[in-house]
């Protein structure tokens, strides 16, 4: 999530991606025959927040947003990058086990090549944020052409994977919005997402540095990132284990960015 240099995994996700600009110019055809209609989530999970049938979700503020819907003491656990078969599945585990739901920024070559993770996001009753077909964390320095097929591509794949249901917020990589991504995505319904404490769990630190980071940071805002792809995760869900008890001791309670 933070910008770095020699992320192999992501040079090989840009390269996947490169086929997809071509996909481009059918976003009309696409968005006639994928509609918000089918965005029903699996029986005894909560629906999303409404979105028109066969029209365009609508728009929502462009700011990118901290607070969470759960009030002053709640806390929005986001997880980054994936879904990955090896590690969605563990986090989805300790969320599960700890009763906690989290929005997960998809990237979109990710989404696509494993459209059945994507969906038991949804049926967990998780939330889906669109990161970009890519993960290119130098998008605020691209055209604006290129912002808008990164988003709105990774919008569209997305959808599809999860059989509907549309990514209700945007998180640039590394933070690189600009005022044009923030608006394009806005004007999609899907609300700028940025973050509060950063785990640092890509750094592979260690299980009781991510920990400690939470509990010293805990007072910059209620938004955790962590991460679900891009290498061993295998410290994030033992941070996480961690992590989620110590919250709920603490007295706070998890909800969803507000949009």
């Amino acid at each position: 999530m933070v910008r770095s240099g020699g992320r192999g995994w992501y040079a090989k996700v840009l390269a996947a991606a490169l086929g997809v600009t071509a996909v481009a110019g059918l976003s009309s055809l696409w968005n006639a025959q994928v509609g918000s209609g089918d965005e029903r989530p699996a029986q005894g999970v909560a629906a999303p927040p409404a979105q028109s049938q066969g029209r365009k979700a609508a728009p929502v503020a462009a700011g990118i947003v901290h607070a969470s819907d759960a009030g002053a003491h709640g806390v929005n656990i986001t997880i980054d990058d994936g879904p990955d078969p090896a590690w969605t599945p563990e986090v989805l585990r300790v969320l599960r086990d700890n009763g906690v739901k989290a929005t997960f920024c998809m990237v979109g070559t990710q989404a696509r090549a494993h459209p059945d993770l994507v969906k038991a996001v949804v049926a967990a009753g998780h939330r889906l944020c669109d990161h970009t077909v890519s993960h290119d964390v130098t998008m605020d320095r691209k055209s604006k052409a290129y912002q808008s097929q990164q988003i709105l591509d990774a919008e569209r794949m997305i959808t599809k994977a999860s059989g509907g249901v549309r990514p209700l917020y945007y998180r640039a990589p590394g933070g690189a919005f600009t005022p044009y991504s923030r608006h394009l995505a806005a004007s999609h319904g899907m609300r700028p997402l940025g973050w509060n404490i950063d785990s640092k769990d890509f750094e592979r630190p260690g299980t009781e540095a991510m920990v400690a980071t939470v509990k010293n940071e805990i007072s910059n805002g209620p938004t955790l990132l962590f991460h679900d792809a891009g290498g061993d995760r295998s410290q994030t869900v033992a941070a996480l284990r961690e992590v989620l008890p110590w919250l709920k001791e603490q007295g706070y309670s998890f909800g969803f960015p507000v949009r």
